[in-house]
C-alpha cells in the first residue's frame, strides 16, 4: 500500500482540517519543531534542536506543522506529514515513536466502526454474527510502511480490522486439526477432508468453492477500547557464532488492546445449516487458540460469550515488586533549559512476553551447563520458537490481570511499584501429544527455578532495594518476583539446609526432564572460556549457585551489600567504582550484563555467579570468597 505525500506546490482542496500543504500563491516555509525522543529512538543528544529556535540549523522531521488531523481520521493521515525516509535519517526513530503515540492517543474511530458493525450484521443476517473479545492484545497482518513502521492490518480507509482471509484461515486450520485428532489423518489428508467446507482448487467440482462466506471483522464501535495502542517488542538475546549475545533491540509497533470484534459469516447457496454450524464451531475454537501473530506470547486470543479461557498445565499467582515490567516508553519533549531530551515515562505492565523471555533465558542458561551448544540452540527454538529457522514453539504464555497496584516511585518517600497477576503456561497447537508430559515436567521445574533465581523486568538481576538515602532517582532499584500460590509445590521450608535440598531437587528434576525430552545423555561441562573480562552466562562447571544469609547493610540485602562493598570496587577515573566485570556496565559497547544474579527471600538470598575460575584476581571468585569470609552471623550453602 503506497500513500502519496502532499506536495507544497500543488493546490489542495478546501478542508476544515489543518493541512501542512500550501497553495501556489503561498511560499512554503520549513518550521523547526522539537523532535520528540524517548524510549527507543530519542537518546540524549544535546545537539538536537528545540522549539525555541535553538536548533543548530537542524530541520524538523515533519513537513510543516506537526500532524493534527481530526480524531476520526485514520492512521494513514499521520503518514502524510512525514518527510521522505531517506532525508534526515537521524530522526527516524524519534519520528517513529512520536507518530505511533500521536495516532494512538488521538484516534477516535467509534462513529465509523459503528457503521461498519451494522454493515457486518446486515450482510451476515440474523444469528450469523457474534462478538469475540480479546482479554489482552492482538496484532493481525502487517507490512512495512514509511520509516519502516510495521503497520497492522488496515482496510482501504485506514480502519484496523480482522480480514476475512484471516478468519477463514483460523477456521480452516482448526478444522484440519480436528480431523487429524479424530480420524488419525496426516495434514495433507486432513486438507482434502476440509475441502467440502472451505473449498480447494484441486477438489471435485462441487467442492472447489467454499460453502461459507467470511466477512471482514471490525472492532465494536460501542466500546471505547476499540482503538490502537503503542506496543513494544524487545529482542534482548541472539545467538551469534554459537554464543548467546546480549543486544537489546526495542521496536515500537501498533496493536489492538482488549478489542471486541463483530464477526460475521453467511452461507452460500450450496451451504446446509449443518455445515454452517460446523464452520462456526471451528471458527470459535480457532479464535480461542489465537489469531494473528505472537499468539504464543499472549496475543490474539479471542473469547466468545459463554466460552471460558483455556486452562493451562501450570498456573501461578505472582507478585512483582521494584522497578516493574515495562512496556513502551512514552516519547518525551526536548528540554530547552537542559538542552537534552527529558526521560520519557515508562508504561509499567506485566507482560506475557517478559515471562516467556525469562523462561527462555533460564532454560538456555541451565541447559548450556549440561548439553552441547548446538543441542541447546535446537531445543530452545523447538520449545520457545524462533525466527531463524522459522519455528512456532511448543509453549504458550498468557497473563491474567497484571495490574499495577502502585505507580513507579517518583519521590523519595514513595513506596516501590508493585504488580500482580496469574502466569498461565499452556501447550501450543504444535506441541506433540506424546511429548507433553515430558514438556510439562521440564517447564514446571524451570518455572520454579526462574521464580527463585532472580527477578523479572527492569533490574531483574538484583533484588528490590531502597535508594532513598541517595540524592538522585530512581529511588528503588531491582526486582523481587514472588509466588502467591498455596500449592505445596511452591512452599519453601524455613531451614537453610532444607532449602538447599529443595533447590538441588528442583535442579535435578529439571535436568532429568531435559534428558528425557532431548533423548541426550547430560553431563556437567564447560560452556566456554573464562577470563577476567570473559564468561558465558551458563550454569556450567565455571558457575556457582548458593544460598546465603546475613545482616542487611546500607538498605540492601546481605548478598547485595557484599557485592557493592568497597573491597570489590575498582579505580575508575580516579575514584572507586563498581567493577564492570562483576556488576556489569551500561556504558561499555556492547553493554555488559552483570555475571551475578541475586534473588532475595527475606532471611536468605539465592546467588548465581557465572565465570569463576582460577585466574588471578578473577572478580567473581573474589566475590564468592568474600561471601564465604563475611562475619556477623552469616552462613551459606552451595546448590550447584
Amino acid at each position: 500500500m503506497v500513500f502519496e505525500r502532499p506536495k507544497p506546490n500543488r493546490p489542495q482542496p478546501k478542508s476544515s482540517h489543518p493541512t501542512p500543504a500550501t497553495t501556489p500563491a503561498t511560499k512554503t516555509t520549513k518550521r523547526v519543531l522539537a523532535p520528540v525522543g524517548g524510549g527507543n529512538g530519542g537518546g540524549n543528544r544535546p545537539d538536537r534542536g528545540g522549539s525555541s529556535g535553538k536548533n543548530n540549523g537542524e530541520p524538523s522531521p515533519w513537513l510543516g506543522d506537526k500532524p493534527n488531523p481530526d480524531p476520526t481520521a485514520s492512521f494513514v493521515e499521520y503518514l502524510r506529514w512525514m518527510r521522505s525516509p531517506d532525508i534526515e535519517k537521524a530522526y527516524k526513530d524519534p519520528t517513529k515513536v512520536q507518530i505511533l503515540q500521536l495516532a494512538a492517543e488521538g484516534a477516535n474511530y467509534q462513529a465509523r466502526l459503528k457503521v461498519l458493525n451494522q454493515r457486518t450484521k446486515a450482510i451476515a443476517g440474523d444469528k450469523n454474527w457474534f462478538g469475540a473479545k480479546s482479554p489482552w492484545r492482538m496484532r493481525v497482518g502487517g507490512h512495512k510502511g514509511p520509516e519502516n513502521i510495521l503497520l497492522p492490518a488496515f482496510d482501504a480507509l485506514g480502519m484496523p480490522y480482522l480480514p476475512a482471509s484471516t478468519l477463514r484461515g483460523v477456521a480452516r486450520t482448526q478444522a484440519i486439526r480436528h480431523f487429524i485428532a479424530t480420524e488419525s489423518l496426516n495434514w495433507q489428508a486432513a486438507e482434502q477432508r476440509v475441502a467440502a467446507y472451505f473449498g480447494a482448487l484441486d477438489a471435485d467440482a462441487p467442492d472447489r468453492s467454499g460453502k461459507v462466506i467470511f466477512l471482514d471483522a471490525y472492532p465494536n464501535g460501542d466500546h471505547p477500547s476499540c482503538g490502537l495502542m503503542v506496543d513494544m517488542a524487545n529482542n534482548i538475546w541472539n545467538w551469534q557464532d554459537n554464543q548467546p549475545e546480549y543486544n537489546p533491540n526495542p521496536n515500537p509497533f501498533l496493536s489492538l488492546d482488549r478489542a471486541e470484534f463483530i464477526i460475521g459469516i453467511r452461507p452460500t447457496a450450496q451451504c446446509t445449516p449443518a455445515v454452517l454450524q460446523q464452520v462456526h464451531q471451528w471458527l470459535v475454537a480457532g479464535l480461542q487458540q489465537g489469531a494473528g501473530s505472537q499468539i504464543n506470547t499472549g496475543y490474539g486470543t479471542l473469547l466468545t460469550a459463554g466460552k471460558s479461557r483455556q486452562k493451562g498445565f501450570l498456573e501461578v499467582d505472582f507478585g512483582v515488586k521494584g522497578q516493574l515490567i515495562h512496556g513502551q516508553q512514552r516519547s518525551a519533549p526536548w528540554n530547552r533549559d537542559k538542552q537534552k531530551y527529558d526521560r520519557g515515562q515508562p508504561f509499567a505492565e506485566a507482560r506475557p512476553v517478559a515471562f516467556k523471555s525469562m523462561l527462555r533465558y533460564w532454560f538456555r542458561t541451565l541447559a548450556l551447563g549440561v548439553l552441547p551448544i548446538d543441542r541447546v540452540k535446537t531445543w530452545e527454538a523447538q520449545i520457545f520458537g524462533s525466527i531463524t529457522p522459522q519455528t512456532r514453539g511448543w509453549l504458550r504464555v498468557e497473563l491474567l490481570d497484571g495490574a499495577v497496584t502502585q505507580k513507579e516511585a517518583r519521590y523519595k518517600n514513595d513506596p516501590c511499584g508493585e504488580q500482580e497477576g496469574k502466569l498461565v503456561l499452556q501447550f501450543s497447537t504444535e506441541a506433540p501429544l506424546a511429548e507433553r508430559s515430558k514438556i510439562e515436567q521440564l517447564l514446571k521445574n524451570l518455572t520454579w527455578l526462574m521464580f527463585h533465581c532472580g527477578g523479572i523486568g527492569q533490574g531483574a538481576r538484583r533484588p528490590c532495594y531502597s535508594r532513598a538515602s541517595r540524592q538522585y532517582a530512581p529511588w528503588w532499584r531491582g526486582s523481587d518476583l514472588i509466588t502467591a500460590s498455596q500449592d505445596s509445590f511452591w512452599q519453601l521450608p524455613e531451614s537453610i539446609d532444607d532449602l538447599q535440598k529443595l533447590f538441588q531437587t528442583r535442579l535435578k528434576d529439571f535436568q532429568q526432564a531435559l534428558e528425557l525430552l532431548t533423548n541426550t545423555k547430560i553431563t556437567a561441562r564447560s560452556a566456554g572460556a573464562v577470563s577476567i573480562g570473559t564468561w558465558v552466562e551458563a550454569v556450567d562447571t565455571n558457575a556457582v549457585i548458593l544460598l546465603c544469609k546475613g545482616l542487611d547493610r546500607y538498605d540492601k540485602p546481605y548478598a547485595l551489600s557484599v557485592l557493592h562493598g568497597e573491597d570489590l570496587k575498582v579505580q575508575n577515573r580516579g575514584k572507586l567504582d563498581y567493577d564492570p566485570n562483576l556488576c556489569g556496565s551500561t556504558t561499555s559497547k556492547p553493554v555488559k550484563p552483570s555475571p551475578v544474579w541475586i534473588a532475595n527471600f527475606g532471611d536468605f538470598q539465592v546467588v548465581t555467579i557465572f565465570g569463576i575460575d582460577s585466574t588471578p584476581n578473577n572478580p567473581r571468585a573474589r566475590f564468592l570468597k568474600t561471601l564465604h569470609q563475611s562475619q556477623n552471623g552469616s552462613s551459606y550453602r552451595q546448590i550447584h
